[in-house]
């Protein structure tokens, strides 16, 4: 056989009872709002200034494009292996389609992860003399991922009931924080528009591109497709409910920030520029609040990734196109595919800034989002998608894709270079993961013979 018939029946946690749409769009929105917002603020500002809350409701628009794809290829497939799945099913006579789409998703996970973890050690230490230390800051954030390694190796429902605390607890505390951010205006957005003037559109199109890894995680809806009823209704009310909702979200959170706190301080801070400025407007107890819940929404966030996307790698790595040790399991557990998916995410880390990171970040998932789109399309008479929603939808992530890498050959070249480094290594593992797998395929018959 050229796949094994194996999914993952643990990509999110087991619950004893059918999920109901308040809880499916909870888990996107866990995966969604994790520390999204603290991570791509202070950049977004430093390129658009006033128009932050335009770009992210446009990155909201592309990621509802992204969606489009996964809901229709979510319903038909109903596989809680998501995004390697379906690529592998809908292309089954190509493993190094499946190699692939299982490489980037899998290091795609792997940058959101150190994204997250450098953002928490940039928001823990921001209180502290050394916070701009970068060696600090690479090290706290080495420090949390071992952790929340640990925590998912001992204890798998343990880590449920404390991911469900913090995804609720974060959600009360962005709240509280936009809220009282905006009635601490310093301006009005009229105004501060008025000081920006014009625009390019092109500008706020390649910003939302760049800051699209703030979306990534609505698919999280779709490994949990065993433990709902209809999936047919509750998959695409979930995550366009979920978007929406981190849509709101972010817009006022970003609305309170550059209304209460000078762009100066935001763009100068902007690895934890909402602690920076808090201080100024609400004090300390308003810089603590800010700190507590960006600590929780990127826990939270590295939790869920450590969990979902070790199990990912443990499936690609059972079908063959990761080495064979990632797929074995200790009590249920893929113990080292969480072990390998820190370490790497450390060695990013090391390697990359919270730019780069999040560039490539952004950059795997519009990749691995408009492959989505693609296989849709090639199926699209069985998933009974609308030939007009998906050619907009290929359309709008090719564009993004295009426009980040444009930015980065005009603006960075040198991070380009990484990037694409990245890609290259990533493409020669999967090609090579694929011609082993096609080898062993074509030596299977004479060793199954008499």
């Amino acid at each position: 056989m050229m796949f094994h018939n194996h999914h993952d029946r643990s990509t999110h946690r087991a619950r004893g009872k059918s999920l109901g749409i308040p809880e499916l769009i909870a888990i996107a929105l866990g995966g969604m709002v994790g520390g999204g917002i603290f991570t791509v603020l202070g950049i977004s500002v430093s390129l658009v200034g006033a128009y932050t809350p335009l770009v992210i409701v446009i990155g909201g628009l592309i990621a509802a494009l992204a969606a489009y794809a996964y809901i229709q290829l979510g319903v038909y497939y109903k596989d809680e292996g998501a995004t390697y799945a379906f690529f592998k099913r809908t292309f089954p006579g190509s493993p190094f389609a499946a190699s692939l789409i299982g490489w980037w998703i899998i290091f795609g996970y792997i940058s959101t992860l150190a994204l997250y973890a450098y953002t928490f050690a940039s928001y823990a230490i921001s209180g502290f003399a050394f916070a701009d230390s970068m060696w600090t800051r690479k090290l706290v954030a080495g420090g949390i991922i071992l952790v929340f390694t640990i925590i998912n190796v001992l204890s798998v429902r343990g880590m449920g009931k404390l991911e469900d605390l913090m995804v609720y607890t974060k959600l009360v505390i962005l709240a509280i924080i936009s809220f009282v951010l905006i009635n601490h205006s310093q301006t009005s957005l009229p105004a501060l528009l008025a000081d920006e003037g014009p625009v390019n559109p092109m500008t706020l199109l390649i910003v939302a591109s760049i800051t699209f890894v703030a979306y990534e995680g609505f698919q999280l809806v779709i490994n949990a497709v065993n433990e709902m009823d209809t999936p047919e209704r509750n998959i695409p009310r979930a995550i366009y409910a979920a978007i929406a909702l981190a849509i709101l979200i972010y817009v006022v959170i970003a609305l309170g920030a550059i209304l209460a706190i000078p762009f100066d301080e935001i763009v100068q801070n902007k690895e934890y520029a909402l602690a920076s400025g808090a201080n100024n407007v609400l004090g300390h107890w308003g810089t603590d609040l800010v700190i507590l819940g960006a600590l929780l929404a990127t826990s939270s966030a590295i939790s869920g990734t450590v969990f979902g996307a070790s199990r990912q790698m443990a499936v690609v790595a059972h079908d063959g196109y990761f080495p064979a040790f990632l797929a074995q399991r200790h009590n249920r557990i893929p113990v080292p595919a969480i072990v390998t998916m820190a370490a790497l995410a450390f060695l990013l880390i090391l390697a990359g800034n919270l730019q780069v990171i999040l560039e490539f970040g952004s950059v795997t998932f519009l990749l691995v989002s408009l492959l989505m789109a693609v296989a849709n399309f090639r199926i699209r008479h069985r998933t009974r998608s609308s030939l007009t929603l998906t050619l907009l939808s290929i359309a709008g992530l090719l564009t993004g894709t295009v426009l980040i890498l444009y930015y980065e050959y005009t603006r960075q070249p040198e991070q380009l270079a990484f990037i694409l480094t990245l890609y290259a290594l990533l493409s020669i593992g999967a090609w090579s993961y694929a011609r082993r797998q096609r080898r062993l395929a074509k030596d299977a018959p004479q060793k199954t013979g008499p």
